[in-house]
């Protein structure tokens, strides 16, 4: 099983993916790991990322996913797979389709949740960015992201022990 976490920076992911997979008891990765020099360099200076930026970063993402299907083990992986196309791309030749977890809030939560946040190299100015990028999915599990963390943790500690 491969359990995708996504949602707009700031959302929680991070936090919530950590504890999940510890729960479980399974690997995590933190798709921002994945992200080229120039991306972080990039996003850093305050540029947003486009289709072309983040195409190669998909794929080393869902090289991830695919690696731990074949070798039959599960994972906790988090990403902001903003469109829906993303989201399709992530999902592609996979021996069985992605959990999908949906981290949603709005624009002023994350905003005033992201101006306290210290050294991440995504600052709240590019928010806006990210919220114009993103297709709510229709599937999948969706989580109010101002519930409280350990609530959101034991929902999918219940849905998806037993499936690692």
């Amino acid at each position: 099983m491969i359990l995708l976490i996504m949602g707009v920076s700031g959302c929680g992911k991070t936090t919530l993916g950590e504890k999940t997979a510890e729960g479980l008891k399974i690997d995590y990765f933190e798709a921002d790991k994945f992200h080229p020099s120039a991306n972080i360099e990039k996003m850093a200076s305050g540029i947003p990322l486009n289709d072309a930026d983040r195409w190669p970063w998909l794929a080393l993402i869902r090289e991830k996913a695919a690696e731990y299907q074949a070798a039959g083990k599960s994972a906790v992986i988090t990403c902001s797979a903003l469109k829906e196309s993303y989201r399709q791309y992530l999902g592609e030749g996979l021996t069985s389709p992605l959990e999908w977890v949906y981290l949603k809030g709005s624009f002023e939560v994350i905003e005033s949740r992201m101006s306290s946040r210290k050294g991440h190299y995504f600052k709240a100015e590019m928010l806006k960015s990210q919220f114009a990028d993103l297709e709510e999915p229709e599937y999948g599990l969706i989580l109010n992201i101002e519930d409280p963390l350990e609530e959101k943790v034991q929902i999918l500690l219940d849905r998806f022990k037993g499936r690692s």
